[in-house]
């Protein structure tokens, strides 16, 4: 009682000296904060993380701000299957120093008769490739084989140094090595056998070679 009574005093001293002060309003109770007990909340949302179990299914899994955002889709799969067969560093002479650029070498095929080997150099290892991938297209073959996409006959062929020799074998699966099994996976022939009768090392000649072997069996130009 004798707080309302200051209050009073002071509010007809303001008054007398021209001074405006608003009432103060001593029966309404004080306002809650935001978020505090009164305030509702949506159905399915807690007022904090919370158990796991306790959260609607898409903030269970991938939180609040992936919630219903579509999956992501997948790459394109490539047109042709690729396998590398060397990236070497090379070096040009120039006016200006040394020039160094990339070689690359690989096979691409599809794996249902179709296959090429390609070569390609630039600036770095992505641009090689990619040129290798181009010119692997321009070489590819497309092979004619039997209902159990093996050969029809053994042969053999010689490219550089490199020399091969494939044959069918049925129920034999792919029994070669090096770069010569990957030429024959490639192009999707099955039992065969493969061998390399050469003393040569060198992965692109004997790829090579295997691509000249498989050219006995390639679909004819009408």
């Amino acid at each position: 009682m004798a707080e309302t009574e200051n209050i009073t005093g002071q509010a007809a001293a303001d008054k007398s000296n021209g001074t405006v002060v608003p009432p103060i309003d001593t029966q309404s109770p004080p306002r809650e904060k935001e978020g505090g007990p009164g305030r509702e909340l949506s159905a399915g949302h807690s007022r904090g993380p919370g158990p796991a179990w306790a959260r609607p299914e898409g903030e269970r899994r991938f939180g609040r701000r992936a919630a219903g955002r579509p999956a992501r889709e997948g790459r394109p799969k490539p047109e042709f299957d690729q396998q590398i067969l060397s990236v070497r560093r090379v070096t040009r002479v120039a006016a200006g120093g040394k020039r160094f650029n990339f070689s690359v070498a690989l096979v691409i095929g599809n794996r249902r008769g179709s296959v090429g080997v390609g070569l390609g150099k630039g600036a770095d290892t992505a641009l090689a490739i990619d040129k290798a991938i181009r010119h692997a297209k321009k070489q590819m073959i497309f092979l004619k084989l039997t209902e159990s996409r093996s050969i029809p006959h053994l042969e053999e062929a010689k490219y550089s140094s490199a020399r091969v020799k494939i044959q069918p074998a049925a129920g034999r699966g792919v029994v070669a090595g090096s770069a010569l099994r990957t030429v024959i996976e490639l192009a999707g022939v099955n039992d065969v056998t493969a061998k390399i009768i050469s003393p040569s090392k060198n992965k692109l000649n004997i790829a090579r070679a295997a691509i000249r072997a498989l050219s006995a069996f390639k679909v004819r130009d009408s």
